[in-house]
């Protein structure tokens, strides 16, 4: 099942895409959110399931598209793909690497994406986001399948010239709205990240980033449960899980055309969908 937060005026609904288009599941009487449906995924689902084979719902055209959950945390993996890592010079890490991003930065597909007019080397990174499903601590990596709701696409926005400041990747990735995802959701029982799945960007509808999901160093059950020992994971949190060979920084030195207003980015995974933002 495909799912997404859009906007009809000011309020959010959720949608689901069938072979018509997207339906308005809200205007059907489900809701009262996404986190919701996420928290209480064993009888919203079925429901929801139950609607779209009964119901003719009409489809929405031209859907604006919201942020896809409304979560109180965005972890992210650095290095965890081994080309990626290879590329930047460094060596595949033993552990994941984490860092965090703030709720605020996360945006929707369609939303334009304002570049900060002090900093200059603004790089993509197309990555798998973890949808989480569950209350998660100290979650066993046998069991944390089992925490997911589904799975998004993400854009790990950075800004390469504050992200290496004192090596603080905080401030390289924490502009307002360096955080897009969506605009589906692909439930976990529709897509399974441990079989192959090509993770693309294209600027300006040159594929620019070209990596696949069996490339990935810790996969989504050792990402999930290792966050899980250190701090707490809500149904609705997103956990964008790395990026693939090909950004702008593994490029060598004097050939590198950082980001700039105007550029059109898309990032694609193979069986979830594209999300697209254009940056100003």
């Amino acid at each position: 099942m495909k799912l997404c937060n859009f906007y009809v005026g000011d309020a959010v609904h959720i949608g689901a895409e069938t072979p018509r288009g997207l339906v308005d599941l809200t205007a059907a009487g489900l809701g009262p959110g996404m986190n919701s449906v996420i928290a209480s995924a064993d009888m919203a689902l079925p429901l929801i399931a139950s609607v779209l084979a009964g119901a003719e719902l009409p489809v929405v055209e031209a859907p604006r598209f919201a942020n896809v959950t409304e979560p109180g945390k965005l972890a992210c993996v650095g290095l965890n793909y081994k080309s990626h890592a290879e590329e930047t010079g460094g060596t595949a890490p033993e552990q994941p690497v984490i860092f965090s991003k703030f709720t605020d930065q996360l945006c929707p597909d369609g939303h334009e994406v304002a570049l900060p007019p002090w900093l200059r080397c603004f790089d993509y990174e197309a990555e798998l986001v973890i949808v989480v499903g569950k209350h998660c601590w100290n979650v066993p990596e046998e069991e944390a399948m089992d925490h997911i709701f589904g799975y998004t696409v993400g854009n790990d926005l950075s800004a390469r010239d504050s992200q290496f400041i004192s090596n603080q990747w905080l401030i390289g990735k924490s502009l307002p709205d360096f955080s897009p995802a969506g605009p589906w959701i692909v439930t976990a029982d529709c897509f399974d990240p441990r079989e192959s799945h090509a993770v693309q960007c294209r600027l300006n509808g040159e594929l620019v980033q070209n990596g696949n999901t069996n490339d990935m160093i810790f996969d989504c059950a050792r990402i999930l449960s290792y966050c899980s020992r250190y701090f707490t994971l809500e149904p609705g949190d997103l956990i964008y899980t790395g990026t693939p060979a090909g950004v702008i920084l593994g490029h060598k030195k004097g050939t590198r055309v950082w980001l700039k207003p105007g550029d059109e980015l898309a990032v694609t995974i193979e069986g979830i969908g594209t999300l697209r933002n254009k940056l100003v």
